[in-house]
């Protein structure tokens, strides 16, 4: 088949615009399994994004489960970009209209004080480029009707991004276990997701090392103060219209967001 690299981000940015998700990318504009061009897909949103002046401020990492990599038939994460126009103040109302099919996950962030630029960093590397954690709720979304995707279709929409949500009480390293750190998130007092560091990849730490080394060999690598999103420590949630949620990790404290009821 001909692959439309133009069409399939042409198709969804008019997604994201007009509020209508589109049909799967894969079989029509990119080939199944074609992840290389799915990424040139993502490539060229984010040209676009910083062409109208949103900045880059970091990165998203997904795939991170094994149960979902084997239910994708993929077996290494997938990526995204962050920017300025996707991050959310803790606490502050979501209007819903800026969504189209949103999700709700609670994951560990990373704020580097230093730049990631070798190709295959060692635990050491990782571990004096972070200058300080922070939970985190990602807003995921899709373009695409219905979340039926595959892996290129995700890819292509920007490893499935919508909007994030960081805490504001910063903790160092050593002062938290990741690989061991428990998660609850919680609607309406009760939880609708647990996990705990270990589901990011075994830690979330290896996740952060694999896109570093990921984007280094690609010639763009991490930099001092971009933010990682490393990763789902649970299932994600479909959100509610006028639901608020918080996320509570063990040694990081907690981070909240709430939805307006309806879309404006």
């Amino acid at each position: 088949m001909t692959v439309d690299i133009e069409a399939a981000a042409r198709e969804l940015t008019e997604a994201r615009a007009s509020g209508k998700p589109c049909p799967p990318l894969r079989g029509r504009l990119l080939a199944e399994g074609d992840v290389a061009s799915a990424y040139l897909v993502q490539q060229r949103q984010a040209r676009a994004w910083h062409g109208r002046g949103e900045r880059r401020v970091g990165a998203k990492i997904g795939l991170t489960s094994r149960a979902v990599q084997d239910s994708f038939g993929v077996y290494e994460p997938d990526f995204g970009v962050l920017t300025d126009a996707m991050a959310v103040a803790d606490g502050d109302e979501v209007p819903i209209g800026r969504l189209l099919q949103p999700r709700v996950e609670a994951e560990i962030a990373f704020v580097l004080g230093a730049d990631l630029t070798v190709g295959r960093p060692t635990t050491v590397d990782l571990l004096r480029a972070v200058d300080h954690v922070l939970p985190a709720i990602e807003i995921v979304d899709s373009r695409v009707a219905g979340w039926d995707i595959s892996i290129v279709d995700t890819v292509a929409d920007n490893a499935s991004s919508g909007l994030f949500v960081l805490g504001t009480a910063p903790r160092r390293l050593p002062d938290v276990d990741l690989r061991l750190c428990g998660m609850v998130l919680e609607h309406a007092g009760e939880p609708v997701s647990v996990g705990a560091g270990a589901a990011c990849l075994g830690n979330p730490l290896h996740a952060l090392g694999w896109l570093a080394g990921t984007l280094a060999r690609a010639g763009d690598p991490l930099r001092a103060g971009d933010v990682v999103l490393s990763g789902a420590l649970g299932p994600m949630v479909p959100v509610t219209p006028g639901a608020a949620y918080e996320a509570r990790i063990s040694g990081l404290g907690s981070v909240r967001t709430c939805f307006s009821e309806e879309k404006s």
